[in-house]
């Protein structure tokens, strides 16, 4: 058997190590754009000097070789073609597959704002090949403009800080981190980078960026008329599936790849995992994605559920925060806050049952929460204060990972 997988982050990775353990005599080919293994969520500490390449492999030691993985790097999929059953890459060489995994992952979202799509000191941060450019172009440059407070803004910002740059951040809502936090959450954030020296403009957006005659842009004109000044800009207003390898191959999409339970595609013998499906691309799930797809590309049944919601834990400054589920408000929600000098919590409730959880300073407990929101729990059941409540109210059916209520 001949097991191809596209792409060498976490879920193709994981895809591979699956494969192995359940067939110890297959052929495995990984075929990446990406010249070398790297986790995407450690790019900032690559751009802020505290790792090198071989410091963002998550690998184990000789992965390809323990494996039996053989890894054509730096090279990207041209075209996939489920009739013949291979795929072509931009160097012509055709790769036969019987079995085929899509796990490219997604690619850095340019907007169509003057040249920025054009200019040469404009960058994305998805992947290593960014980071380096990046780092590269940050040796000339003294002002930074980084568009979008998301994460990767933020992660950009925060390795930048370590190299002394002047960096401003501007964001279109009226608070930095708007899709995972709260405004108190947010505002603590935002404290401690301005407190580093980041400036933000909060509610603007950049409306013309005209490249000069070297082929940069030196200032970014906001949708009130204010001019940034700039020397480097970091676009940070999310991402595409990596999809154009699937013109003409037949494999539908919509978000992403569209896949059922065992992560197969609309093809015989294709599956997809990761941030290409457009399902929850955090690390973990992407993980969970890659060894479920892995296990039904050898034939051994298994379903991925774990769809149910957001998770993710942002780290500056020392200030820890873990959210789950929906963190916006909607008509017909409860909100239930709790503060002290170690934890801000707030839960949102619909009839009953926790949409989401944000637990900034102390997260202990969080797998609580979560099992709360992936079950759909409904709490009125128990008639106390929702933050007292514990796995302490529940007692084990003797199903594993099944409670139900002490009542």
């Amino acid at each position: 058997m001949k097991y191809v997988i596209i792409g060498a982050g976490i879920a193709g990775v994981e895809a591979a190590k699956t494969i192995r353990v359940q067939d110890p005599a297959g052929e495995i080919v990984m075929v990446s754009t990406d010249t070398h293994v790297h986790s995407r969520c450690m790019l900032h500490k690559y751009i802020s000097g505290e790792r090198d390449e071989q410091g963002l492999d998550f690998t184990e030691e000789d992965f390809f070789e323990k494996y039996h993985i053989e890894w054509k790097k730096g090279i990207t999929v041209k075209s996939i073609h489920p009739d013949n059953k291979e795929i072509i890459l931009t160097n012509e060489e055709h790769i036969a597959y019987d079995k085929l995994l899509i796990a490219a992952g997604a690619d850095s979202f340019i907007p169509p704002v003057g040249d920025l799509r054009k200019a040469s000191n404009v960058y994305g941060l998805r992947n290593l090949s960014d980071a380096q450019s990046i780092v590269k172009e940050a040796e000339q440059a003294e002002q930074v403009l980084v568009i979008g407070s998301g994460l990767v803004g933020l992660d950009a910002a925060y390795g930048l800080l370590e190299r002394g740059k002047k960096l401003t951040v501007v964001e279109m809502a009226d608070r930095i981190l708007p899709v995972q936090l709260d405004a108190h959450a947010a505002k603590a954030y935002q404290e401690a980078f301005e407190k580093a020296g980041v400036r933000f403009v909060l509610e603007r957006k950049a409306s013309q960026a005209v490249c000069e005659p070297d082929g940069k842009i030196h200032k970014v004109i906001l949708d009130n008329g204010d001019e940034i000044p700039c020397d480097l800009i970091i676009v940070a207003a999310g991402v595409r599936p990596a999809i154009s390898c699937l013109e003409g191959s037949g494999i539908a999409c919509d978000r992403g790849i569209t896949v059922d339970a065992s992560l197969k595609t609309s093809m015989d013998d294709i599956y997809a995992a990761g941030d290409i499906t457009g399902l929850s691309g955090i690390w973990p799930n992407a993980a969970d994605q890659g060894r479920i797809a892995g296990k039904n590309m050898c034939s051994v049944p298994a379903e991925y559920t774990d769809t149910y919601a957001m998770k993710n834990t942002i780290n500056f400054f020392g200030l820890i925060t873990l959210c789950v589920g929906r963190i916006r408000e909607e008509e017909g929600d409860e909100i239930h806050i709790k503060e002290d000098h170690t934890q801000y919590k707030r839960v949102i409730l619909k009839d009953g049952k926790v949409q989401g959880i944000l637990l900034q300073g102390n997260i202990a407990g969080a797998g609580f929460w979560q099992y709360l929101i992936k079950n759909h729990i409904d709490t009125r059941l128990v008639r106390q204060d929702i933050f007292n409540i514990s796995y302490g109210d529940f007692y084990q059916t003797g199903e594993k990972g099944k409670y139900e209520w002490k009542l």
